[in-house]
């Protein structure tokens, strides 16, 4: 493997597709690197269970529609798709494994397009798909999980469409800008900063092309379908993001602790590499014409801060700054490079568990202790979880649906035959209709963001059983109230725990009647 490669650009590369064919197949690290993420996340995907957000995504994707409360419809779609052929914890995150994947191969790609050699190349590849964050963001499905690959694929192609002149790469930059808004919105951040940088810089005469406004078009129209159904059910999604932004503000700390935290998550050890990617435009010739992605990741980073975002917000930002710091690096000593990259890989190695579900529970619990790594809470929901937030929110649903299904089993035939499950969020009731199909559960109801909107669902709630809820609150609206079992599981969420589930007979007031004092979006 040649890693002094040159460094200068190479000037007779094959157009599109067959450029990168070409290059990747003389890059066997990059393929070493891409072929180890994926057995690494093909290995723990179905380590633990699905979390939380994912058994929403199955239940949202199993109702289609052009959104929902709090998510645009993409990854619920594949959520869904997924598990055509019954329910897979593996299956639901093989489509995060594949993004990490080509998250390596785009990295390594866009090494290259910027003049970088075979040291950059692999350089951005093995920083790209071990900083933990990144990593943790691929290790399940989430609305995030595609940001890091969607953000890089689109600072690609604006690179290479202004160093290269190929104008129709502004028009796939609108495709991609789309299709990623119908998973979150969170690409519109970088691309509103990018674009300021593109017009505080030299590239600015790209506003004169048509291909770029056609690619704005082009994303516009991509999102409507989703910006529409806001409109149309009074933007629920504001409803539920501004309150949380609201609370983070204990969680973000001031600038040098943002930072900080940031800081760990891509790994410590690749911090300059940020900060070389962020200053080399400015000061290296070859990159001169990046200096707007400079621009970009400083304003991107600045609104995220200000707005108190939750810290995983910012992290799709980094492969692009990892690229630019690789190439402008790559002209230090190889042994240097060698030794940063092992550096990097060590430390990678001891936060890994704390991103992966690689370890049992109980022996992640001692790791963390013994290390003192367990990440501080981000947000409120996180504090006292059992193990991080993330891999405490894929424990206790199964239990809790077992239970509520023995509970609905217990009922007389005429009750059962009219009994509504009511849970108290999202997450519960996602549980219950992810895995209580088996058991021939009817379809949970709850208030919670898009379970409001599903409605009752023909039942009146004269009988219930209530995962989650309060029952001396209930009891002002029930005849009579049957306490029947608690949910419990020592690795869950602390409010997932020790949490009732009884039964509600003769409700007073019918639930159709109710249902709007049931809404809870957040």
């Amino acid at each position: 493997m040649n890693l002094t490669g040159s460094v200068s650009a190479t000037n007779a590369r094959p157009c599109g597709i067959d450029w990168l064919r070409v290059d990747m197949a003389h890059r066997p690290a990059v393929w070493i690197t891409a072929l180890s993420v994926g057995i690494v996340h093909a290995a723990t995907a179905g380590r633990y269970d699905a979390q939380r957000n994912e058994l929403y995504f199955l239940a949202c994707g199993w109702h289609p529609d052009f959104g929902y409360v709090d998510q645009p419809p993409l990854v619920p779609l594949i959520a869904a798709t997924t598990q055509l052929f019954g329910i897979s914890t593996w299956m639901l995150r093989l489509p995060a494994t594949i993004a990490a994947v080509a998250l390596v191969f785009l990295a390594a790609s866009f090494a290259r397009l910027l003049g970088g050699g075979a040291r950059a190349a692999v350089f951005a590849a093995i920083a790209a798909s071990i900083a933990p964050g990144l990593a943790g963001l691929s290790s399940h499905l989430t609305t995030s999980t595609f940001e890091p690959l969607a953000w890089t694929g689109a600072a690609f192609l604006l690179v290479r469409a202004i160093r290269e002149e190929r104008r129709t790469d502004l028009v796939w930059t609108g495709v991609v800008a789309g299709a990623a808004m119908e998973a979150k919105w969170g690409i519109a951040i970088w691309l509103v900063a990018l674009g300021a940088g593109i017009v505080a810089t030299s590239s600015r005469r790209i506003l004169a092309w048509w291909q770029l406004w056609l690619g704005v078009v082009i994303a516009a129209a991509l999102f409507a379908p989703n910006l529409i159904w806001q409109w149309q059910h009074d933007w629920p999604f504001f409803a539920v993001i501004l309150p949380h932004l609201e609370s983070q503000r204990d969680y973000t700390g001031p600038f040098w602790q943002f930072e900080w935290r940031q800081a760990l998550s891509m790994n410590v050890v690749l911090a300059p590499l940020i900060v070389a990617g962020m200053l080399a435009p400015f000061v290296d010739r070859r990159l001169a014409d990046a200096r707007f992605l400079s621009i970009g990741f400083v304003l991107t980073t600045a609104f995220y801060f200000l707005q108190r975002g939750t810290n995983y917000y910012l992290f799709p930002v980094y492969p692009t700054m990892f690229i630019v710091g690789a190439v402008c690096c790559e002209r230090l000593d190889a042994w240097i490079t060698r030794g940063w990259i092992a550096g990097a890989i060590a430390v990678s190695a001891v936060f890994a568990p704390v991103a992966l579900p690689i370890l049992e529970p109980e022996l992640l619990q001692r790791y963390m202790q013994a290390t003192g790594i367990k990440p501080a809470p981000i947000e409120a929901a996180g504090v006292g979880a059992p193990l991080t937030q993330g891999l405490s929110d894929e424990f206790g649903w199964r239990e809790l649906e077992q239970k509520v299904a023995k509970a609905y089993r217990a009922l007389p035939p005429d009750e059962r035959s009219r009994a509504a499950i009511v849970a108290a969020n999202y997450g519960q009731a996602a549980a219950i209709d992810v895995y209580g199909k088996a058991d021939g559960l009817p379809p949970a109801l709850s208030g919670h963001n898009q379970y409001w909107l599903w409605g009752p669902r023909g039942y009146d709630g004269s009988l219930a059983i209530h995962v989650g809820g309060d029952p001396q609150r209930w009891q002002r609206g029930c005849q009579s109230i049957q306490n029947v079992d608690k949910t419990d599981n020592a690795f869950a969420m602390p409010y997932e725990n020790n949490r009732p589930i009884f039964i509600c007979r003769g409700i007073r007031v019918p639930l159709t009647q109710i249902w709007d004092r049931l809404r809870r979006y957040r």
